[in-house]
């Protein structure tokens, strides 16, 4: 073989392997694309964002206790016996009590409500009430009592007075702003929790 024919041979392998390796890169361009569109139409976009979602996630805090007020307490209870509208003498019962609790306020998430738009997120919280009141009965102590022999202190005196006591104290806590206080910090709390749900899906978080 001469060597122009040699060197004809040689170009003309080259060529056809040249060719296919330009034909592999093709194939290889248009199963990629294929692939890449195909995979495409199995994608979902994820599902609608609703309120259900949005309830689910704060139910992960349920009932939401964000505000508690701690107290010392001393309170007097007297009473006398009458008849007929006139003090009995030698019927006065007396005591005076001092006692330590705490009050707790939140939120029931239950009773939020969730509006979604094309561009917010919004949460509705409830009023904020008070979720406990607990009286510390180590703590409690009685002073001054003084018994009559035609009026004699029960243990229902003792109930009532605390129980009276509890509400007064109650009232107390909520003119001092606890459940004002509660609310706030319902809102300071589920911020964290929503925020990343309405970035996810390019909303304003709204929570008022």
């Amino acid at each position: 073989m001469t060597e122009q024919k040699k060197e004809f041979k040689v170009v003309r392998t080259l060529r056809r392997a040249a060719a296919l390796t330009v034909a592999a890169g093709l194939l290889a361009v248009l199963f990629f694309g294929a692939g890449f569109f195909a995979g495409g139409k199995r994608t979902e976009h994820p599902p609608a964002l609703d309120a259900v979602v949005v309830q689910n996630r704060m139910e992960q805090v349920s009932q939401l206790a964000t505000a508690k007020y701690y107290y010392t307490n001393m309170g007097q209870f007297e009473q006398h016996g009458e008849f007929y509208g006139v003090k009995l003498p030698f019927s006065t019962k007396r005591f005076i009590v001092s006692y330590d609790g705490n009050i707790q306020a939140g939120i029931r998430l239950r009773d939020a409500a969730v509006e979604i738009s094309e561009t917010q997120l919004t949460v509705t919280l409830p009023a904020a009430e008070i979720l406990s009141h607990e009286m510390d009965e180590d703590s409690l102590q009685v002073f001054d009592e003084t018994r009559s022999i035609f009026n004699p202190i029960t243990i229902e005196d003792y109930n009532g007075f605390l129980a009276d006591q509890k509400d007064a104290m109650e009232a107390k806590a909520i003119a001092n702003g606890l459940l004002d206080d509660a609310r706030t910090n319902a809102g300071a709390v589920l911020e964290p929790l929503l925020r990343p749900l309405a970035e996810a899906y390019q909303l304003e978080l709204i929570i008022q």
